[in-house]
């Protein structure tokens, strides 16, 4: 039986024909053309006017921080229905990360960002847009603003995605991409930094390959990082750009799917799209007004099919123990009735059925 993934890897064509001319050209690391290619095609696709080609999204975020100047003590508050790798980076700037609850978005809510905003002065907002789906940050960026906040867009799984006809990752300071393996394209693991701030791009640049001074020797007067992409994997990802509109229409169709064939079930709530937006569907989510979303994941797995649970909110992950969170109960209440369906660009209508014949044996 074929096994369904979550969100597997979905090549275009063009990438290997990219990797040999890498070989070719015996640039393969730390750089060369492709990344300069890609940041390239990263801007003309979105629109943005500098992008840096890194090694994760969360090296994007870490080096965002610094740009912004998040040191120790300072507090960066966070949406708190995200991954690991979004507000981990706070940590490693030694600051004090503050969580903030969604609302029914599913994304950030407007309204607990301006309170915890106005009582705790942080330094920067770290907002992600969740599964693909822009958040309200049009009018986050506003208040951001309004208060002298730096907003970094956590947009790593959005990428495609936007709002008002901008895409998300513009609207801040920063905004980051991620090209990880599951990710609607990737690069094998990787990701992008942008602004519309070329210098800030520049330092990051710097920042991301050790912080060399331009000395003929080794010359450091900042911290450092080995954050650069390859220029093999960025290779892959100016074949990966080349589809990503592609993409975005599959997995919207996708959604699509799912939902012909399971909305005459009652007690599913989709993930909504805000006003003004267009999300990339990155994956296919759920709540449930009744049912346990785990019974459905086990008996997806038992059929070789790989779904699983939505985040795990970080104001409830042990490493967070003891941090402020306003608001929880929108973010608690979806990680107990929902889940991800899978989504890779490769599925038919007929393996959408698959998936959806197995949910309709196990919901009460």
């Amino acid at each position: 039986m074929k096994r369904l993934f979550l969100s597997p890897p979905h090549m275009g064509g063009n990438e290997r024909k990219y990797i040999d001319e890498v070989f070719a050209s015996n640039y393969i690391a730390p750089l060369g053309l492709f990344v300069d290619r890609l940041e390239q095609a990263v801007c003309d696709y979105t629109g943005v006017s500098a992008a840096a080609a890194l090694s994760s999204g969360t090296a994007a975020i870490h080096l965002a921080l610094r740009l912004a100047d998040v040191g120790a003590g300072d507090r960066v508050l966070a949406s708190t229905f995200t991954f690991i790798g979004s507000v981990a980076p706070i940590l490693y700037q030694k600051a004090e990360p503050v969580f903030v609850d969604s609302d029914t978005s599913w994304n950030a809510d407007p309204d607990l960002v301006e309170e915890a905003i106005l009582r705790e002065r942080p330094k920067a907002f770290i907002l992600t847009h969740l599964y693909g789906q822009a958040a309200k940050v049009d009018r986050i960026a506003e208040i951001c603003d309004a208060y002298g906040v730096t907003l970094i867009e956590d947009a790593a799984e959005s990428l495609g995605a936007t709002l008002h006809g901008k895409h998300t990752g513009r609207f801040g300071r920063f905004g980051i991409y991620s090209f990880n393996g599951n990710k609607i394209i990737t690069t094998g693991g990787g990701g992008m930094l942008i602004s519309e701030e070329r210098e800030a791009i520049n330092h990051a640049r710097r920042l991301a390959a050790q912080a060399r001074e331009p000395e003929p020797w080794y010359e450091h007067t900042e911290l450092g990082y080995n954050y650069r992409m390859s220029n093999v994997l960025a290779a892959i990802g100016v074949g990966q750009m080349e589809v990503l509109a592609e993409r975005v229409t599959k997995k919207r169709e996708i959604f699509a799917w799912y939902r012909e064939a399971l909305d005459d079930l009652e007690g599913i709530v989709w993930m909504p799209e805000v006003p003004g937006s267009r999300g990339n569907r990155w994956l296919t989510t759920l709540s449930l007004e009744r049912g346990e979303p785990l019974r459905i994941v086990e008996a997806l797995a038992r059929e070789h099919i790989e779904a699983r649970l939505l985040w795990k909110p970080m104001h409830r992950q042990p490493l967070f123990a003891g941090a402020k969170c306003y608001g929880g109960t929108v973010s608690d209440g979806l990680f107990a009735s929902g889940l991800c369906l899978p989504s890779g660009t490769t599925m038919s209508r007929e393996d959408v059925a698959r998936v959806a014949a197995v949910i309709r044996e196990v919901l009460p």
